[in-house]
């Protein structure tokens, strides 16, 4: 019987709001480093109430070496960001001994948004009345 062979990925795709400004270091060998947590924002209805509401994750992100650096300047409490990266895992032990877990984005891309303006929530409609299409929407074939 042959192997099945699992294509493995671990690709992160996150956006949201950076929660506080971020931590900017360097390792003991002068590599920078960037940590900040990015807040990403689930609303859903509740079901017992029918209200909606909003759920907030804190997803840690760390950024390595010249990509950090690049960020230093315009990363700070509030700014909206789109995250490309991958998950890491670590076991480690807190200051009272315990052992922990925790899970990581490493970024390999940080990307700034613009901040959404009342008056930019909605693209404007095109001049001159509907728009025009290339046929009847009954002539289509499926």
């Amino acid at each position: 019987m042959k192997e099945i062979r699992l294509l493995e990925q671990n690709i992160v795709l996150i956006s949201g709001y950076l929660g506080k400004d971020p931590d900017f270091r360097s390792t003991t060998k002068g590599t920078s480093m960037c940590t900040f947590r990015v807040g990403v924002t689930r609303r859903f209805k509740d079901t017992a109430s029918g209200e909606w509401k909003d759920d907030t994750s804190w997803v840690p992100v760390t950024v390595w070496g010249e990509a950090a650096d690049r960020l230093k300047d315009r990363l700070k409490k509030g700014s909206p960001v789109h995250v490309e990266g991958r998950l890491q895992s670590r076991d480690y032990e807190d200051k009272t001994g315990q052992k922990r877990f925790a899970l990581d984005v490493v970024a390999r891309r940080v990307q700034f948004l613009a901040k959404a303006s009342a008056t930019s929530e909605s693209a404007p409609a095109p001049e001159g009345g509907e728009s025009k299409s290339d046929g009847d929407l009954e002539e289509v074939p499926f």
